[in-house]
Formats: C-alpha cells, structure tokens, sequence
C-alpha cells in the first residue's frame, strides 16, 4: 500500500469516529498548548523583569547596618561627607544621598492662597517621604507623567516642592493630574506638587520626593545639630553594568578607610547591587522555564495512554478486516504500517491543533494582560515571548508519543493469523 493511500485510510477510520478521535487527543492537545504557553509566559516575565532593572542595573546601594557589629567600633551613620568622598572615583559615575521617613501627607492650601480644609474632611493617607538630589529620578529610572521633577536650584534652596507617586495623588486628588501645581500638607508644612511619577510598582508608587536639604528642614526637623548630614542611604551609579565589580571595590575601599575598618566582618555598612540580584533572579526564571514545560509534558503521557487505548479498540474492531485483508495478499509489514500511521495521523493532528491552540492563547494573554491590572501597570510590559523552538519539540513528542503508543496495537495486529482474524466475532 502506497504512503497516499495509506494516509487515505487512517484519515477514513477516523473520520468514522470522530467524538473518539477527538476525546483521544485532546490529552496531546491540552499537553501541547501548556508546553507552548508555560515556555512563552515564562520567557514573557524574564523579558519583563529584564526591561525593567536593566535600566538600574549599574545601580549600587549603600546602607548603614542597624546597629554596631558585636566586638567592633561603634557603628557610623553614612553622612555627606560619605557622598561627596564617593564623588569623582574612576569607576562611579553619580552619587546620590537620600534620607527617607514614613509620614502622611494630606491635601491643603498654603495661607492666603485659600481656606484651609477642614479637619474632618482631610485625606490622609500612609507615604513614604523621600529626601534627595535632583538626579534622583534619573538613577532610579523613574518617569513623570505630568509636570517634572525639581531642579538643582530648588534643592539647593530647599525649595517646599515634592513630587508625587501616582498611589499618593489617585488618593488624595482622585486623578494623578489633578495633583499639578496643587499643594499637600506634610506635618505642619505645606508643598507644593511640581509633578507626578509614574507607576513603578505598588510599594514604590505610595512615596512623595522633595529636595534632601527640604526633607532635612520642614519633615525630619535636623535643624542644624549633629544629626543634620545623616544619610539612609547613598545610591551610587556605575558608568556601566560591566563597570560594577569595580565600583563596588572603590566603594570599599573609601568607606572603609573614612570609617576606620580593618576587618571586612565589622563593617558598618552594606553594599547592594541590583545587577547581582537580577543575575539570581534570570537563574531563577531559566529553572522555571525550563521546568514548567516538562511539568506541563507529562500530560502528553496522558494523551499517550489515550492514543494507545484507542489503537488498541480500533484493533480489536477490526480484526475481521485485518484477516480479510491478510487473506487477499497483505503482508504482517503493511498491516504494521497500516496501523502505525492512524497513529502518527491522530497524534499528529492532536500536536498541531496544540500547538495553534498554544500560539493562540499566548497572544490572547499579550493582548488581554495589561488590562488585568491597569492602576499599577504591572503588567503593561508583560508579553509572551513565542520561539519556534517549545512548539518544534512539542510536536516532535507528540509525534513520538503517536509513534511508541502504536507501536504495540500495530504489532499485534500484524501478528494476527488470517484463520483466527476472520473467525473472529
């Protein structure tokens, strides 16, 4: 029997008995798709998370340890001094200082402008205050989506601005626009909003940033004591992510000659990078998408023991056919092969469906996911990742699975003796 004439007759026997044939591969369909979605969701998150500190991965953190390290000098506070020694190494490209403290903002209007709300009918809402330099939203990658951020002049002269996170204008004002030019109460001054971030993430989103010397004088209350140059911490940037192994070494290197420490272990303070926590996090993802398919493959096993089921049925069905068919000339190979490519033809077409239902759904979640969380926009740069590689090996095991599943039921079919075929009833 010729390879046309043979696929003719596999597609006829399941033609005949469509519901079956289609209950038979839906276990390699549901296999097949999972594999397709889990592999592109998996490689959409990387791309996502990637696109997202790549832009602060030359970014290094510097904070104070909470307290002294038992058996060593006593702990040192970063302070400006600390910045301003940072300035200018080779391997650092900007320095900046911040302070921060948990506060609450509340809507109101500088005397004069207009009346002052009413106590039972202000807003407050939990932040998180900010203190820093100009540059601040430069380092960190922060966009405005109205007004902008303040100037070097306004944080030098201690200028009461502050720039606003969406989470803390959405609160306070309804729609973060609203927020322009209008003024909020800190404590017992008054600010006004020169811009408004946006979305960065929910805890990010819930901050309000003014100039470090403004926090320092109107929020915290230093004053002018001994307490007036302290630092939370210092957010040193790198030239290039390349460049920050060596920034991080004359970091070390000046802090601990300006904090008098000898041994690394008394150290009184602690270097992050966002460069190495997203090399662990890459790791991270690449077990997972690589994992998450093979998971989701064990359900083509699932479909396998269902092609092998009906192979088996279709077997014991047509026994009287086989031995006719034997009875006239057809030899055990073309039985075989007869039975083999119903099988590789239902799997087959089981892997396809899979995989288109894969590729579907794939771009379905691209399109559909940013609206699933719109206030924050986490989301917004999420995308499944499609690669032809996933959908190759998904339907190549399928295929196999068609393969090795009827393998056995063609084999005894082959096996079978004219004589016993057709007395069978």
């Amino acid at each position: 029997m010729k390879l046309r004439e043979a696929l003719l007759v596999a597609l006829r026997a399941l033609r005949a008995h469509r519901l079956r044939s289609t209950l038979t591969m839906l276990g390699l369909i549901i296999g097949v798709s999972a594999v397709v979605l889990l592999s592109a969701c998996g490689q959409g998150v990387k791309n996502s998370v990637d696109a997202r500190i790549e832009p602060v991965a030359n970014n290094i953190t510097i904070v104070s340890q909470a307290e002294a390290v038992p058996g060593g000098p006593p702990a040192q506070n970063l302070t400006d001094a600390d910045a301003a020694a940072l300035q200018g190494a080779p391997d650092i490209a900007t320095v900046t200082p911040v302070v921060t403290s948990a506060t609450t903002p509340a809507t109101g209007s500088v005397p004069g402008a207009g009346t002052l709300i009413e106590t039972n009918t202000v807003q407050f809402l939990s932040a998180n205050i900010i203190g820093t330099t100009d540059i601040w939203a430069t380092t960190n990658n922060r966009n405005l989506t109205a007004g902008s951020f303040f100037d070097a002049a306004q944080a030098r002269s201690a200028a009461r601005v502050v720039v606003l996170g969406p989470t803390v204008a959405r609160t306070l004002f309804g729609d973060p626009a609203a927020a322009l030019n209008q003024t909020v109460q800190i404590g017992h001054e008054t600010f006004r909003v020169t811009g408004v971030m946006a979305s960065y993430g929910q805890q990010l989103d819930n901050t309000a940033v003014m100039p470090l010397s403004t926090a320092r004088r109107y929020v915290f209350g230093y004053g002018t004591g001994s307490t007036s140059n302290q630092l939370d911490q210092i957010v040193v940037q790198a030239p290039q992510q390349a460049d920050v192994p060596a920034a991080i070494a004359e970091i070390t290197r000046i802090l601990d000659a300006r904090h008098h420490i000898t041994n690394p272990q008394l150290r009184d303070f602690q270097i992050q990078s966002l460069g190495s926590r997203l090399q662990t996090f890459n790791q991270i993802v690449r077990i997972l998408v690589l994992f998450t398919p093979a998971v989701a493959a064990l359900s083509l096993v699932v479909g396998g023991i269902g092609v092998l089921n009906i192979m088996l049925v279709s077997v014991t069905e047509r026994t009287r056919e086989i031995g006719i068919r034997k009875a006239i000339g057809a030899t055990n190979r073309a039985i075989l092969e007869q039975f083999l490519i119903e099988s590789i033809v239902l799997a087959g077409l089981g892997g396809l469906i899979g995989a288109g239902a894969g590729i579907g759904l794939s771009l379905l979640i691209g399109a559909v996911a940013p609206t699933f969380d719109p206030s924050s926009g986490a989301l917004a740069g999420f995308t499944p990742v499609l690669s032809a590689l996933p959908v190759v090996v998904a339907f190549g095991i399928s295929l196999a699975i068609g393969l090795i599943s009827g393998g056995y039921p063609a084999y005894r079919a082959a096996r079978l003796l004219p004589i016993q075929a057709l007395r069978y009833q």
